[in-house]
């Protein structure tokens, strides 16, 4: 069996349910293949059952139906510490009174692994993480970033093919954040193991993943690279929850193929790429991304579509700014812009034409 990516599925999650009182289905009938050495990251709110499939996959929970498959063998009833596979947690898991190394040793140690290998694996393991001095210290005498490298030495320093990770850089602060992304993802490149990852985080997700599973409702919303997710919304929710989006409700007015004329709320009519429409006269929301938008007219792309824009605010982002306009009848319309010099200042109250490429309008769901 072969997943979507091209790649031997190496993590399979056949028609998976899990239940906790026997009625309520937090997951519902899930079917995901994840390739071999894949960077799969697991999105959505909470609630949505993203972490309970993370569990599910750890076995620490058990799945109500189905059948989760690990390198091709079902491991529904196998142990957690039986399954071989790494875990990085948010609160990262340390033993306070243990050294690193000894955190490090430790589940090598439970794995009966001689005195001598161990040492050789823990050097290695706190190598690839650029921790190699930190052995003799203990996890109070660290940074949260430090402390984030540790837990995740830990968890290859059994050379694991799988390593799960839940929410593992939500403690860390913004700059610290972004620099263990990118760390995260060298690593997984350098070492070609397979890593399923969970985060509520949309940018996160859109700067680390091979593929993003969403998940609202205990099922998967939509299952894509970043861009096609990003750039492809298969459904509203899926618009609104990655990224910024604007959302305009209306009309199918006319339909043929996957090209929609759609009457807005205030009688306009604008072009859009129909997804999952079936018929005329369905209510839509038409999904733009906010930096799709131009507003000067030698910028607006060939073949752009123009509407009428009432300027409400401006607010000054730095590198960009972000215009909230009211737009057939909608009051949270927003443009994104750069900032460049000579930029046209925009004022509330100001009336001016806004437009997008037609491709760029996705008619979706109803909201």
């Amino acid at each position: 069996m072969t997943s979507p990516t091209g790649n031997e599925a190496f993590v399979v999650f056949d028609h998976v349910q899990k239940s906790y009182d026997g009625q309520t289905l937090v997951v519902k009938d899930l079917n995901l293949s994840i390739g071999k050495g894949e960077f799969l990251t697991m999105l959505g709110p909470s609630g949505s059952g993203k972490t309970t499939c993370l569990m599910m996959l750890a076995g620490f929970e058990t799945a109500t139906h189905g059948e989760i498959r690990l390198d091709g063998r079902n491991i529904n009833d196998v142990p957690p510490h039986k399954r071989g596979i790494g875990m990085v947690f948010q609160n990262y898991a340390l033993f306070p009174h243990m050294t690193v190394g000894e955190n490090l040793a430790f589940p090598l140690q439970v794995r009966g692994m001689a005195k001598a290998e161990r040492e050789s694996r823990v050097a290695r393991a706190l190598d690839m993480v650029q921790m190699g001095r930190f052995a003799s210290r203990r996890p109070a005498q660290l940074s949260g970033g430090q402390q984030q490298r540790i837990a995740l030495a830990r968890a290859l320093v059994f050379d694991p093919k799988l390593v799960l990770m839940d929410e593992p850089l939500g403690a860390l602060d913004k700059q610290l954040r972004e620099h263990m992304q990118f760390e995260i993802k060298a690593l997984h490149d350098r070492l070609g193991i397979t890593v399923v990852y969970v985060t509520h985080d949309q940018g996160e997700a859109l700067t680390m993943s091979d593929r993003i599973a969403v998940f609202n409702d205990g099922r998967i919303q939509q299952l894509a690279a970043p861009p096609v997710l990003y750039e492809q919304p298969e459904n509203s929710f899926v618009a609104g929850f990655i990224g910024e989006n604007n959302a305009l409700r209306g009309t199918i007015e006319q339909l043929q193929g996957d090209k929609a004329l759609v009457r807005l709320q205030n009688g306009e009519v604008i072009d859009a790429t129909a997804v999952n429409i079936r018929e005329s006269g369905q209510t839509t929301t038409v999904s733009i991304r906010p930096e799709r938008v131009e507003f000067k007219p030698d910028l607006m792309p060939a073949g752009a579509h123009t509407v009428e824009a009432q300027v409400r605010d401006v607010v000054y982002m730095g590198d960009i700014l972000r215009a909230r306009l009211n737009v057939a009848g909608q009051d949270d319309f927003v443009m994104k812009y750069r900032n460049t010099l000579g930029q046209v200042k925009l004022s509330p109250g100001q009336t001016i034409r806004i437009g997008w490429h037609p491709e760029d309008a996705r008619a979706l769901d109803p909201v």
